[in-house]
């Protein structure tokens, strides 16, 4: 992922000095439990952790010599732990290290990615309390429905970002799994115990079967999580793009001072934060099909799946982790406007309201179909001609049999839509 689209604290976790110490730690673990079993002298573990270091540049020169990165490490390890380093990946595959390696680090970015979700949650949640009772048109089709309130809105999706934060924890704990079990996953050359020991030190559970790696459905189902995250932050920001256009304005991403919308036109305003995200989100699922396709390897393993997972493991959680910084902030600095939603609310005359003219009328005995053709009729000139739905329908002598003025009048206020909003936001804050 380029810098422009990357956190520093979620970009350490995907550099090889975080790589390499990951490494080293599986093997000194390892060492240990070996110790403990007597396949290796306690000395040699004990020499390992004390004299045990790395180097990047020493590796990269190595590997391109040797072609093997596992090689390249091992080698530089051995540089600077001395004769003992022969006891060092007693009994492991390469694999043992990289797989075991990765959920580290998948484990390391879903705690970030978590604890963005908690701030966006927040936000959200501020911004849902404030506009609890600020009325605005729901829109079904992009076309005006009934009212809704903003803060309804805004519920919905801490609600969604709720379920995600739930999926989240599902994914980390379905990716936290430790492999420490040999060339073709039989512990033929290796203990189980040093699995188990490894496992417990690094936060990890065993793998049940681990053939020569981590099944990668465990690996789908993480990189499908967080294509779904980004996918609710889409269609969050697919919302806030269209209150913010021009006909709509009812809420919009803060403009800073000094901030040029266009290069060519000094008036612009544009919805650039939200955009980027959408445009951030349609690369993070494009990782989600890879990680698909890389569950069906050949036998106890190929290393097709390796290549992939080198690009979208960094990919996909530094961008949904800027992805979920950026909406954050969008949401903590969004101007809204209840004057222009109000406005909108207004624009079709009343029609906003009816169905309740609809259930009323055939509440007081009139057939649904002919509910349905009355109201209607009233309601297309409205569209056609810009007449006032109310007026319509107090001259209608067909309505007007069912329904006095004064009960059409009671049928036109607000109030009405919003009766349960508290019930719905106990539903969703408590």
């Amino acid at each position: 992922m380029i810098p422009r689209y990357s956190r520093p604290e979620m970009t350490k976790i995907w550099e090889p000095e975080n790589k390499f110490r990951i490494w080293f730690e599986i093997e000194a673990h390892a060492c240990d439990a070996q110790a403990n079993l007597g396949t290796i002298p306690e000395a040699a573990a004990k020499r390992v952790w004390e004299r045990g270091k790395f180097d990047v540049e020493r590796i990269d020169e190595i590997e391109a010599e040797v072609k093997h990165d596992v090689i390249a490490f091992l080698t530089n390890l051995a540089e600077y732990v001395g004769p003992e380093a022969r006891f060092v990946h007693q009994g492991m595959t390469s694999s043992d290290v990289l797989d075991t390696c990765l959920s580290v680090q998948l484990c390391q970015a879903a705690d970030i990615i978590a604890n963005d979700l908690d701030q966006l949650l927040e936000a959200l949640k501020k911004q849902a309390l404030k506009h609890k009772f600020t009325p605005t048109v729901g829109r079904s089709h992009a076309i005006h429905a009934e009212p809704t309130t903003f803060g309804l809105k805004l519920a919905g999706y801490f609600a969604e970002f709720q379920r995600n934060k739930e999926r989240l924890i599902l994914a980390r704990k379905e990716i936290a799994t430790c492999a420490i079990s040999g060339p073709v996953g039989t512990f033929a050359s290796i203990e189980p115990e040093v699995e188990r020991h490894v496992a417990e030190k690094l936060g990890l559970k065993i793998e049940p079967v681990s053939t020569q790696i981590i099944p990668r459905d465990r690996h789908a189902m993480f990189f499908s999580i967080l294509g779904v995250i980004a996918s609710s932050l889409e269609r969050l920001a697919v919302e806030i793009r269209h209150l913010q256009r021009t006909e709509v304005r009812e809420a919009e991403e803060f403009f800073s001072s000094g901030q040029k919308g266009s290069s060519s036109m000094p008036h612009k305003r544009n919805p650039v934060l939200t955009e980027n995200i959408t445009g951030l989100a349609r690369l993070i699922r494009s990782h989600v099909v890879p990680s698909m396709e890389n569950v069906a390897l050949w036998h106890e393993r190929d290393i097709s799946h390796s290549s992939v997972e080198r690009v979208i493991a960094p990919d996909a959680t530094i961008a949904l982790d800027f992805s979920l910084a950026r909406m954050t902030g969008v949401i903590e600095k969004l101007v809204v406007y209840p004057d222009q939603m109000q406005k909108n609310l207004d624009k079709l005359g009343g029609l906003i309201n009816s169905q309740r003219i609809l259930l009323e009328l055939t509440q007081k005995g009139m057939s649904r179909e002919d509910s349905y053709e009355a109201v209607q009729r009233n309601a297309m000139p409205v569209w056609l001609e810009g007449k006032d739905f109310k007026s319509l329908l107090k001259n209608d002598t067909k309505i007007r049999a069912f329904l006095n003025k004064d009960e059409i009048e009671e049928l036109f206020k607000p109030d009405f839509h919003f009766k349960h909003v508290e019930t719905i936001f106990e539903r969703v804050f408590g």
